[in-house]
């Protein structure tokens, strides 16, 4: 195993998101890993975009963005260091249904979905494993939606 190899390995194990993941799916789910950064203010993606990765992130905060009509963009939701940015990869016809951006200097492993799609593909117990982990953020990200839409229109009733 060579240096960057076992360095990126290293560096997916030790993300609370991936932290007590079982070894061997570990080196398959490092297989599919790189080292990104991104400026404040640059986009990770956009909506619409093909949802082609998901991000692990290591350092800095990312806002979740949804645009409207006449309003803009409004950030529904931000992320930091433990997190992950991107569910969409998971779900056919994989696009993103929001945007991403850095709300500062931002450290992230990115992540890719169609070299991850097709390892669970051949492993359904490697498969199992990341849904078992992406559903409760899943869970998370809608509770949060919710709530956020309840304050919206408490204000007005």
């Amino acid at each position: 195993m060579t240096g960057a190899v076992k360095d990126i390995e290293a560096t997916v194990r030790a993300h609370p998101f991936f932290a007590d993941l079982d070894p061997a799916f570990g080196r398959l789910v490092s297989g599919c890993a790189r080292n990104a950064h991104f400026q404040a203010g640059e986009y990770l993606f956009h909506e619409g975009d093909p949802a082609d990765q998901f991000f692990l992130i290591r350092e800095g905060r990312v806002s979740l963005e949804v645009r409207a009509p006449g309003r803009g963009a409004t950030t529904f939701q931000t992320l930091g260091p433990g997190e992950i940015v991107g569910v969409s990869w998971l779900v056919a016809p994989y696009r993103w249904s929001y945007d991403a951006k850095a709300a500062d200097y931002t450290r992230v492993i990115a992540m890719d979905a169609a070299c991850l799609r097709g390892k669970c593909d051949a492993d359904h117990d490697l498969g199992y494993e990341l849904m078992t982990r992406f559903m409760p953020v899943l869970i998370q990200r809608l509770q949060a939606t919710r709530m956020q839409i309840l304050d919206v229109y408490g204000e007005h009733a």
